[in-house]
């Protein structure tokens, strides 16, 4: 069995976080559950490959993609991948990858096929509706906190939600790190109550000011947070289709489980390639 889609490295981190399975009744025991490599595999495989769950080939992943979508639910709702993304900045931050100086916050509009929950009205086309990503990464772009809410939202609204949502990342002796020191945003941010907000939580906000011609300078470090994003488009679950972002999760708390995870391996990328 091929494990291309999950690598020694991601599994090692991610078993010790799985629930534990029930036990087995000794009369009527049933068929043997599915591996749990197997389940992430087939999970893993519709994140990269965007097929729908029914059309998860066994013969490669060694589960169906039923059980796969079961899994997910099952782990999401247990919290595996908050935990797992705790662990992975753990070790960014303890071999010195992780710089949360300067960290940056934007939102990304993604459709809606299926609707759903967490979904609205686009800003920009009404009869189309939509979900939004909202992102708060470092200096390099690695993902600290990520949330999905409806389309209509503005991303403003996410500001104090994601702040909260950053673990208190160990790795280093000493008290765990969760706050930025700058957070640099876009217009759509420029809001002095939330500059006052950010200056209670001793961060230094550098936002962009509406009707101030471009060239502030502020791209120069908020860039990375659309470098990010688009790291999330070779997902193809989550990659634009036609310059457009799709959802094609019906259920709110599984895409956004897929998205946590699709963060996860970001940070597993960042960890593997700076050795």
């Amino acid at each position: 069995m091929s494990d291309d889609l999950v690598p020694d490295a991601l599994w090692e981190r991610i078993a010790p976080l799985l629930p534990p399975r029930p036990p087995r009744r000794r009369r009527y025991p049933g068929r043997l559950p599915t591996d749990d490599r197997a389940a992430l595999r087939g999970i893993v495989y519709v994140l990269c490959k965007n097929v729908s769950w029914r059309d998860v080939p066994a013969e490669r992943t060694g589960c169906s993609g039923v059980t796969a979508w079961r899994r997910l639910g099952d782990w999401t709702e247990a919290g595996v991948w908050p935990r797992l993304h705790e662990v992975l900045l753990a070790e960014l931050r303890k071999a010195g990858l992780l710089d949360m100086d300067d960290c940056a916050i934007d939102g990304s509009h993604v459709r809606a096929l299926k609707r759903g929950a967490h979904t609205g009205p686009s800003p920009v086309d009404r009869v189309r509706p939509g979900s939004k990503h909202h992102l708060i990464v470092d200096r390099h772009g690695t993902p600290l906190a990520v949330s999905l809410t409806g389309g209509n939202r503005h991303d403003v609204t996410q500001l104090t939600p994601l702040l909260d949502t950053i673990p208190r990342v160990r790795g280093l002796v000493g008290r765990p790190r969760h706050r930025p020191g700058r957070l640099f945003a876009d217009r759509g941010y420029d809001y002095d109550k939330y500059r006052r907000i950010l200056r209670a939580r001793s961060i230094t906000p550098h936002i962009a000011r509406r009707g101030v011609p471009h060239g502030s300078g502020l791209g120069k470090t908020r860039w990375v947070v659309e470098r990010t994003f688009a790291w999330l488009h070779p997902l193809k679950r989550l990659r634009i289709r036609i310059r457009i972002r799709i959802r094609y999760e019906i259920h709110a708390d599984l895409h956004l489980g897929l998205l946590q995870l699709a963060c996860n391996i970001i940070c597993l990328r960042r960890l593997r390639t700076s050795f």
